[in-house]
């Protein structure tokens, strides 16, 4: 009997243990490449490449049409400085920023200076000027001063109510002269979200 009593406890010990080690976190160890990088990715309800990617699109499209650019001559010099994040997430902000720039860029009607780069520029010049580089290779500094400012500001608002949430994102861009301090362009994107909470059992 007690031999028999024994065997159930050791069986109902290994059938908890299977049972709350399925109940456990899963680790993602099998993963592919998305061919479709531009696939809508609503997996979770926080910001995603999927709302980078829609509001910047829309958001280089209607500046690149505003006339301060479409008419100019020559391809204005825009200085990219910040974009402020009001909402409550941790987000890459200068990521977005780039895609903004890379995207203005690849219109050839848009030049940039890169502010990030300047502190490496000086320590370059100063080193060049140090007497250990042939004249011949020598740089001189003419750098050109940008014409215009581009930032901006991330907003967001959160609903939920019973089951239901909204998650809605705004993104503003102004495009500002840098020598009149007037905003040349300002526009902005929205994106709301919708979820529903799902019950979790065991």
């Amino acid at each position: 009997m007690q031999t028999n009593t024994k065997s159930l406890s050791t069986i109902l010990l290994v059938v908890g243990a299977l049972f709350f080690s399925g109940c456990g976190p899963k680790a993602f160890v099998k993963g592919q490449y998305d061919k479709d990088i531009e696939r809508d990715n609503l997996l979770n309800d926080q910001w995603s490449e999927t709302d980078m990617q829609k509001a910047v699109k829309d958001l280089v499209g209607s500046v690149m049409s505003h006339p301060t650019i479409a008419n100019s001559k020559n391809p204005p010099l825009v200085m990219i400085t910040r974009l402020q994040n009001k909402t409550s997430e941790h987000i890459d902000t200068q990521n977005i920023m780039d895609m903004v720039r890379v995207e203005m860029m690849r219109t050839g009607k848009v030049s940039f200076v890169d502010k990030e780069a300047r502190e490496d520029m000086d320590e370059e010049y100063g080193y060049q000027s140090s007497g250990r580089v042939t004249k011949e290779t020598q740089k001189v500094a003419r750098q050109l001063g940008a014409q215009f400012i581009l930032n901006g500001r991330l907003d967001s608002i959160v609903q939920e109510v019973g089951k239901d949430k909204t998650i809605y994102y705004k993104l503003t861009l102004n495009l500002t002269d840098l020598e009149k301090g007037v905003i040349r362009w300002s526009d902005y994107k929205q994106i709301r979200k919708l979820y529903k909470k799902k019950s979790v059992g065991l």
